[in-house]
């Protein structure tokens, strides 16, 4: 069992930054990919970020050139630089991992919000 534990999240001014962290229990090697989602109340869960095994890095349109999704493969974890933040990246953000034969997995979630 994979497990994925997120810290970072809390409370932040419009236009202030947040960083979140993902530690996972396995290598992190080599995953079909690794991402970020968040579900704001009362909507469905939407993909923030997503670093891939090939291919580019992929922003949701609403956090392009303000959040930077990266990965440290010797650390098994995950990252995500929130800047410029916005109230309406007020959300439960929750890290993802996805293996080939391993399955998919997700963390507990953490909180963030933005006050205008």
């Amino acid at each position: 069992q994979v497990q994925l534990v997120e810290s970072g999240g809390g409370w932040v001014q419009a236009g202030g930054s947040l960083s979140l962290s993902c530690a996972v229990s396995a290598p992190i090697a080599n995953p079909v990919g690794m991402a970020w989602y968040r579900q704001a109340p009362g909507k469905q869960r939407e993909l923030v970020a997503l670093i891939p095994s090939v291919g580019s890095t992929t922003y949701a349109d609403s956090v392009k050139g303000r959040f930077t999704i990266s990965r440290d493969n010797a650390k098994n974890t995950l990252s995500l630089q929130m800047n410029n933040l916005k109230p309406e990246d007020t959300a439960i953000y929750y890290c993802n991992i996805i293996y080939a034969l391993r399955g998919t997995y997700w963390g507990q979630g953490t909180q963030v919000t933005v006050s205008s």
